[in-house]
């Protein structure tokens, strides 16, 4: 019975997932041709129609966001990683923050309107198998982050977790945001719960997944900080987070 309520939901929600992206993508080339910021704002109201989109399919999401994460800042935003609806999720949450991403470029090649934002939007585009133009495409995104005042999202796992369970955390790319971006302050966000969303590969879609996200307190910046001790200190976090959330449940 529950896998016939999945399905008679995961319909509809595919449909208008799918139809929401092949509209916008030619309202987002037009957006561009007046600039970054419209552009921003019309990805912005897309992902934020693609909130509603995950209600069809009868996902919950909890947000819960500390007071000193602020509309209109830009922060490096170092998250867990559990499943590509993360993305229309956090941009959605960030609406004002206009989040950019880390992306490999074969996500830059074939998905309506999210390819076009990846590779039109501001965002870091990198070969994984070239290592120096992936620290230089890094080291960009951070410079024009903090010039622009908009935020970077950065899952250090390096791949989602299809099973929920936290990875250990990469160093890499974050030091070279840190550098880049020495006074953007580092939010350590959790999400939980995406990972179900593609538990059958999309079909069907669990009916009723609470999805929940949480933005904690900014971690500050300091001169003469340790990139290794500010991933530990953001990875224990989000695990802390996990491990209530889980057991709350």
């Amino acid at each position: 019975m529950n896998k016939i309520v999945d399905w008679i939901f995961t319909i509809p929600f595919l449909i208008g997932f799918g139809l929401t992206l092949v509209v916008f993508e030619p309202i987002a080339r037009i957006a561009r041709l007046f600039g970054l910021r419209p552009m921003e704002v019309t990805m912005g109201v897309m992902q934020r129609i693609l909130l509603v989109v995950f209600r069809v399919g009868g996902t919950r999401l909890h947000v819960e966001r500390s007071p000193q994460v602020l509309p209109r800042t830009a922060y490096i935003i170092v998250s867990n990683h559990q499943s590509l609806f993360d993305i229309p999720i956090f941009g959605g949450l960030l609406f004002s923050n206009y989040p950019k991403y880390i992306s490999k470029r074969e996500l830059g090649r074939w998905l309506p309107s999210v390819s076009f934002n990846l590779t039109h939007g501001g965002n870091a585009i990198i070969d994984r198998g070239d290592p120096v133009q992936a620290r230089a495409a890094i080291r960009e995104l951070g410079e024009a982050a903090q010039d622009r005042n908009v935020a970077v999202v950065i899952f250090p796992e390096g791949t989602r977790s299809r099973d929920g369970r936290l990875k250990s955390f990469r160093l890499g790319g974050l030091t070279e945001l840190l550098e880049a971006a020495p006074l953007l302050p580092v939010v350590p966000t959790t999400i939980d719960g995406a990972w179900e969303l593609l538990r059958y590969k999309l079909f069907p879609i669990p009916f009723g997944t609470k999805v929940k996200v949480r933005f904690s307190d900014p971690l500050p910046r300091q001169e003469d900080e340790d990139p290794t001790e500010l991933l530990r200190q953001a990875h224990d976090i989000i695990q802390g987070t996990l491990l209530e959330w889980r057991t709350d449940d």
